[in-house]
């Protein structure tokens, strides 16, 4: 029988998430490998005729063929979100001079809204993921820390940003690849950025509450440099050195009055 039980430890959110980090345009996983997303455009295949069917099919597998590295083709279908494009509305029919196409504006606006609303209309997006798989760091042998009563250690340390430029520059090669093979058949590619990653992978994680509550860009969440209000070591010398001019220049004036 123990007498001291030990508490159970409850985990933060972040321990469910695959990833650790996103920076610049690129997603760190957990083990220290790379991700980057590229946004594609789609082809109608059916409206293709039988020739250029088998051409796209021909040049797609000689794509794949080509590649000596995995990748992972993700579509995502959603509800269509149309609020920034009426915020963009709303504003023109707001600076509108002709009130004419100032009325017409604002009956274009509630007729999107309504047709949202009742058609619930969905918007599918692809993509694709490229990986870039880290070498393994050669670390001398450690005792297990379960053995020692501590937590497993971490599948790949933290890398330096000298490790990072020079492994994302390898996966920019990757993206470069992928981007070339699609462009073969008439596939736009986009790779998304910083802001773009978060939005995506905040709406694969929290479908419904992406819906209704928008994320801060990335760049307004940094903060101005706030500097402390405590005094640096120079300058307490200064104001050292000020006080004493000042207690010697009253000091000063009284002794010089006697001698008038």
């Amino acid at each position: 029988m123990k007498l001291f039980a030990k508490k159970e430890e409850i985990g933060s959110t972040q321990d469910a998430l695959g990833f650790r980090e996103i920076r610049d345009s690129v997603i760190i996983l957990k083990d220290g490998n790379l991700r980057q997303v590229l946004l594609c455009s789609s082809i109608n295949f059916a409206l293709k005729s039988e020739q250029e069917q088998n051409a796209l099919i021909f040049q797609y597998q000689n794509f794949i063929n080509s590649l000596n590295f995995p990748i992972q083709i993700l579509m995502q279908s959603k509800k269509l979100d149309l609020t920034n494009y009426l915020a963009k509305l709303e504003e023109k029919s707001n600076s509108q001079t002709n009130e004419l196409l100032r009325l017409q504006t604002a009956d274009y606006i509630d007729f999107i809204k309504r047709l949202i609303n009742l058609a619930n209309i969905m918007d599918k997006r692809f993509y694709v993921v490229v990986p870039f798989l880290v070498p393994p760091k050669i670390t001398p042998p450690k005792i297990p820390t379960q053995f020692a009563g501590g937590k497993p250690p971490a599948a790949q340390a933290l890398m330096t940003p000298d490790e990072f430029s020079k492994y994302q520059k390898e996966l920019k090669q990757r993206v470069d690849v992928i981007q070339s093979g699609l462009g073969s058949i008439s596939i736009r590619t986009a790779l998304l950025n910083t802001q773009q990653l978060i939005e995506l992978l905040y709406g694969v994680y929290n479908p419904e509450e992406a819906s209704k509550e928008k994320l801060t860009d990335a760049e307004a969440l940094e903060g101005e440099v706030v500097e402390s209000a405590l005094l640096k070591p120079e300058e307490v010398k200064t104001d050292q050195e000020n006080k004493k001019e000042t207690n010697a220049d009253q000091t000063s004036q009284p002794a010089a009055s006697k001698s008038a």
